[in-house]
């Protein structure tokens, strides 16, 4: 996993899943600029709403010792990735949606 990459964390106590871009990866933990997952929806509206305001992702950190797992978010035979359902709603990259706030 390179940093930029667009990744699912799985993370335990609590239980959660966090997608987003990869900031950094090391053995203290990983840095992402995400969401929980189960965001991901009302995250696309408030882009979308006409009236909302530009809305960027929080840069965390978490400790290795909650990271279960990280996977690339890529496509599952006909299963678009968490990416590919964004750049169709919103009509732009993930990375370029984030560059607005670089």
């Amino acid at each position: 996993m390179e940093p930029h990459s667009i990744v699912v964390l799985s993370l335990h106590t609590p239980k959660e899943k966090v997608w987003g871009e990869l900031v950094s990866l090391n053995s203290a933990g990983v840095t992402i600029r995400g969401i929980d997952l189960s965001s991901f929806d009302e995250f696309v509206r408030q882009i979308l709403h006409p009236e909302g305001e530009r809305i960027g992702l929080p840069t965390v950190f978490l400790p290795m010792l909650r990271v279960e797992r990280i996977a690339l978010d890529e496509p599952h035979g006909s299963i678009p990735s968490l990416a590919a359902t964004f750049e169709k709603k919103v009509g732009r990259s993930l990375g370029e949606y984030l560059a607005l706030f670089a």
